[in-house]
């Protein structure tokens, strides 16, 4: 059990690592409420242990010169591990979020959960070797995954849409630990999306945001008061039941009827394109040399490139379709900043305007309230981020 000494370090700790980039002593007692003499030795301590660095003085504002102080980015290493569908990310990273590394590969039938874990543990040693790490200095692996999620058991539990099989039921981080010897900590992919986009964010940290992942799925995090909601059960891909045509199709057997998936996801895209070229309606098997049932994602994408004209009217009405779903959610939770991402998201620069543009159009009480949109600036590397800093916020220091 923590005593207070180390709460406060702790706390102290995580408010110069969220700060942009340095902080005075003076803006920590501003923000800690603590005295002066505690705050002194809290930052003493922190110092010798080798947690936080002195980077020089900040400018004065009438008597001495302020020392500024900085999180020690080389204090540790992280490594961020995305699970996702089509490809899967191991990162390296400082403490201050900094990647060292960065290494991806695609998830095709060869990777099942245990040829993962000795792909992922082979690149962690390469990495290590490569940058003169010595295991001792490893914090621990963040893993932000697909789901639906056993989180505190470190369990992925039965995700859809893997070409490889065996992805049902995978103690993750026992296999992990097990491989590597390090801690391994599971969230769901699109909060430590969220996280990441968040925490490298050059503006002014916003306290509520959303986040909405349009690809395979449709997946959703939320922050509010700057921390991540979780419900009672990890529903990934539950924002993709949300009812937007009443008597609408459904993408699956155990799906909703009209629900958000069946009008904006790769599987809905790519269904509509092979109906499409089956009946005659697209020229997507002559123009690209495909079966219709062999029409696939990157072909669409190629297709939408190509200004081939029944792809990109589905790709824009699956655009409005989500704008419509962004319109419910922002109605009800009011963030102050929405981050798009996903395969669908970078399709086309259209996709994310349309998106956008229907949202706001009905956002209620706009143009009085009206949320900031934006891609993020972590884009692919957002949730292997978010994943490394799951890691970083569970530091335990003594």
């Amino acid at each position: 059990m923590h005593n207070r000494v180390a709460n406060l370090k702790e706390r102290i700790y995580s408010r110069i690592a969220v700060s942009d980039g340095t902080i005075s002593k003076a803006e920590l007692l501003a923000a800690e409420q603590l005295t002066n003499s505690t705050l002194t030795r809290l930052l003493d301590d922190l110092v010798s242990e080798g947690l936080i660095i002195e980077t020089g003085f900040g400018p004065s504002s009438g008597g001495r010169k302020p020392i500024l102080y900085r999180i020690d980015p080389d204090y540790r290493y992280i490594f961020g591990l995305e699970i996702s569908r089509f490809s899967s990310t191991l990162g390296l990273f400082d403490m201050t979020l900094q990647p060292k590394s960065l290494v991806r590969w695609w998830m095709d039938e060869s990777m099942r959960p245990e040829a993962l874990v000795a792909h992922a543990t082979d690149l962690m040693k390469r990495l290590m070797r490569d940058h003169g790490i010595a295991a001792e200095r490893i914090l621990g692996i963040g893993i932000g995954a697909v789901g639906p999620l056993d989180r505190d058991r470190g369990i992925i539990l039965r995700p859809r849409y893997f070409a490889a099989a065996g992805w049902q039921d995978v103690p993750i981080c026992r296999m992990f630990e097990q491989a590597t010897g390090h801690r391994a900590l599971l969230e769901n992919g699109a909060n430590t999306a969220l996280m990441g986009e968040i925490g490298a964010s050059p503006e002014p940290r916003a306290e509520h945001a959303l986040y909405v992942h349009a690809g395979v799925s449709l997946r959703a995090a939320m922050m509010t008061n700057g921390r991540i909601v979780h419900g009672k059960y990890d529903t990934e891909g539950s924002v993709g039941q949300m009812i937007v045509h009443a008597d609408g199709p459904r993408l699956h057997e155990n799906s909703n009827f009209g629900a958000l998936e069946a009008f904006c996801s790769v599987p809905a895209l790519e269904r509509e394109a092979r109906s499409n070229a089956k009946r005659g309606v697209s020229s997507l098997s002559e123009r690209y040399g495909v079966a219709p049932e062999h029409i696939n994602y990157d072909v669409l994408v190629k297709a939408l490139h190509d200004d081939e004209p029944s792809v990109k009217q589905s790709f824009h009405q699956a655009a409005a379709y989500l704008g419509i779903g962004l319109a419910n959610l922002i109605n009800l939770h009011h963030p102050e900043l929405v981050l798009l991402g996903g395969a669908l998201m970078n399709a086309s620069p259209d996709f994310y305007r349309i998106a956008a543009e229907t949202a706001l159009n009905n956002t209620y009480y706009a143009p009085d309230y009206a949320p900031r949109f934006s891609k993020g600036s972590l884009a692919e590397d957002a949730v292997v981020t978010g994943a490394a800093l799951h890691v970083r916020n569970r530091l335990e220091i003594g």
